[in-house]
C-alpha cells in the first residue's frame, strides 16, 4: 500500500492521495462512519498544498466514498463499501439534524439499519449520484419538492406496490393536503411527508416594541416598521437570504413573498411568473436595499446567515421559516422554552393585492426502486410517520407533523406549534414540476439579479420566464 506521496511522480499529487486514502478505507483504517484527517492535517502529514488535498477530498465526495460536512469534516460513507454490508440491513439516508436520532427510536427490535448522514445541500446531487451507480439507500428522507423529479426519474417506488392498505387506510384518510398531492406522480403515491414547515417573518420582540408597532401584517407596515429601526440602529434592520449560495432557503423565502401578494411561478401547466404581481414583489425587495433596510450583500448569505443575525442581534427582522425555531434558539443561547420570550415569528406581510397566504415545505420519505429491503423499508416507513411518532417529532422539532391526528395533539401544549399549525392551514406549496431544482437556481439568480440592481425588476422577471420555459417547456402566460 502507498503510504508517501512523491510530487516527481507522473501522476498528479491529488490522484496518489485519493488512491491512497480509498486504499486505507478499504483496508479498514478508517471504518464505515470514522471521520478522515482534516485538510489541514493530510497537507502538513504528506507534506503537499491544500489544493491537490481538496480535491481528493472532493471527488472521493463525488464517488460516494465519503461524505463532507460543512464545519465537521469528511467522514467514510457507510454505504460505499459493499462487502461490509449486511444483507438484512436498511441503508437509509438523511440529512443533518435530529433524523437518524428520530429513527432509530422508532426502529423495530431486529431491524438493522445502516444510517448515512449528508449535508442538506449536497442531498440531492449525493442521492442521483448513488442512484447512477447501482447503490441507491432503501429509504432517504428527501426535500418534498424534490418527489415529482426523481420520480419522473424512475427512482421511487410507488408506495401502494408495497403497502396498498396502509395507503388507503391511515394515508389518504389522516395525512394533509397539500402534501399528499405533492407527493404523487401521476396519480400514485411515491413519498410520505415527514414534516411540515411554514415560511414567515422572525422579529426580536424588543426591537419591534420599540417601534410602537404590532407586528407588520403588509409590506408598508414592515417598511415603516424597518425605517424607523434604521433610524435608530447601525445595521440594516431586515435580513434574507437573497442569492445562490442561500440556494433552497432563497427561493423559500422569495416564494412566500411572491404568494402573499397573489404571485405563483407555475399554474395550471403554464408559467405564471412574468406578472405585475411578481415585478412589484421584486421592486418592493429593491427598495428596502436602495433605502438601506436590507445590505445588499445579502446575495452572497449562505442560507443560515440570516437566522444567525437575527440571534446576535445584527438584525432585528429576518424572512425565513417555522424550521429555524431551534437553531434560533440555539444561536441565541436560549433555552427552547424562552425564544418566543425574546422573538416572535408571524406570517409574511401581503402586498399590495392582500393575499393572506404563506408558503409551507418541509421534507418527505421515499422508498427506492433500487432498493434492496423495500418491505423492511415500508415497514420503518409506518413507524416513523406513525401518529405517536409524529407527536414526539412535533414536539422535540417544533416542526409541524404531517398527520392530522398528530398535529391537533402536538399543538395542544406548544403555542408555537399552534401559531404555526393555523398559518398552514392556509399555505400553498412550491411549484410542482419534475425540472423544480433547475426552476429554483433561476428564481435565486432573478432575485439576486435586482437586489444588485444588475436588471430591473420587469427584466428580470422576463428573463426567468423564458429561462424557466426553455428549462420546462412550459408555455408562458402572458
Amino acid at each position: 500500500m502507498q503510504e508517501a506521496i512523491d510530487s516527481s511522480r507522473p501522476l498528479p499529487v491529488y490522484v496518489q492521495l485519493k488512491t491512497l486514502l480509498m486504499e486505507q478505507i478499504v483496508s479498514g483504517r478508517y471504518a464505515p462512519g470514522a471521520r478522515l484527517p482534516t485538510e489541514h492535517e493530510l497537507c502538513r502529514t504528506y507534506g503537499i498544498s491544500r489544493t491537490p488535498v481538496n480535491r481528493a477530498l472532493s471527488e472521493l465526495a463525488e464517488e460516494g466514498v465519503v461524505l463532507r460536512h460543512r464545519r465537521r469534516g469528511s467522514f467514510v460513507n457507510p454505504h460505499w463499501i459493499a462487502g461490509k454490508r449486511s444483507a438484512a440491513e436498511v441503508r437509509v439516508v438523511v440529512p443533518d439534524g435530529r433524523w437518524e436520532e428520530q429513527i432509530r427510536q422508532v426502529t423495530p427490535d431486529g431491524l438493522v439499519l445502516n444510517i448515512a448522514t449528508v449535508d442538506l445541500a449536497d442531498l440531492h446531487s449525493f442521492l442521483i449520484h448513488a442512484v447512477a451507480e447501482g447503490r441507491a439507500p432503501d429509504l432517504a428522507v428527501i426535500d418534498s419538492v424534490w418527489t415529482r423529479e426523481f420520480a419522473a426519474s424512475g427512482f421511487l417506488a410507488p408506495l401502494d406496490e408495497l403497502d396498498p392498505d396502509w395507503i388507503r387506510r391511515e394515508y389518504e384518510t389522516d395525512f394533509l393536503e397539500p402534501f399528499r398531492s405533492a407527493n404523487q406522480y401521476r396519480e400514485r403515491t411515491v413519498a410520505v411527508q415527514a414534516e411540515a414547515d411554514v415560511a414567515g417573518l422572525w422579529y426580536r420582540r424588543d426591537d419591534l416594541a420599540g417601534t410602537d408597532r404590532a407586528e407588520p401584517r403588509t409590506w408598508d407596515d414592515l417598511a415603516a416598521v424597518l425605517r424607523t429601526l434604521r433610524r435608530d440602529g447601525d445595521h440594516p434592520p431586515l435580513t434574507l437570504p437573497g442569492g445562490s449560495r442561500g440556494g433552497e432557503t432563497t427561493t423559500y423565502c422569495l416564494l412566500a413573498l411572491l404568494a402573499a401578494n397573489g404571485a405563483r411561478v407555475v399554474e395550471s401547466g403554464r408559467i405564471t411568473l412574468h406578472t405585475p404581481r411578481t415585478v412589484e414583489c421584486l421592486a418592493f425587495l429593491r427598495g428596502l436595499v436602495v433605502e438601506g433596510l436590507v445590505s445588499a450583500d445579502v446575495v452572497s448569505y449562505e442560507w443560515d446567515r440570516p437566522i444567525r443575525q437575527l440571534a446576535q442581534g445584527q438584525a432585528s427582522l429576518a424572512f425565513g421559516g417555522s424550521y429555524d425555531a431551534v437553531a434560533l434558539a440555539e444561536a441565541a443561547s436560549l433555552p427552547r422554552e424562552r425564544l418566543l420570550d425574546v422573538f416572535g415569528f408571524t406570517s409574511v406581510p401581503t402586498g399590495p393585492h392582500r393575499v393572506d397566504t404563506t408558503l409551507s415545505g418541509g421534507m418527505a420519505y421515499a422508498i427506492f426502486r433500487q432498493a434492496r429491503q423495500s418491505g423492511q423499508a415500508m415497514r420503518l416507513l409506518r413507524d416513523v410517520v406513525s401518529t405517536e411518532a409524529q407527536i414526539g417529532m412535533s414536539t422535540a422539532t417544533w416542526q409541524l407533523a404531517s398527520r392530522k391526528s398528530a398535529v391537533t395533539r402536538a399543538s395542544e401544549g406548544s403555542p408555537f406549534l399552534c401559531t404555526t399549525g393555523r398559518m398552514l392551514a392556509g399555505a400553498t406549496v412550491r411549484p410542482a414540476t419534475t425540472q423544480y431544482a433547475r426552476v429554483s437556481v433561476q428564481l435565486q439568480a432573478m432575485l439576486e439579479a435586482v437586489l444588485v440592481g444588475r436588471l430591473e425588476p420587469a427584466s428580470a422577471c422576463e428573463r426567468a420566464a423564458e429561462m424557466i420555459n426553455a428549462i420546462t417547456g412550459l408555455p408562458i402566460a402572458y
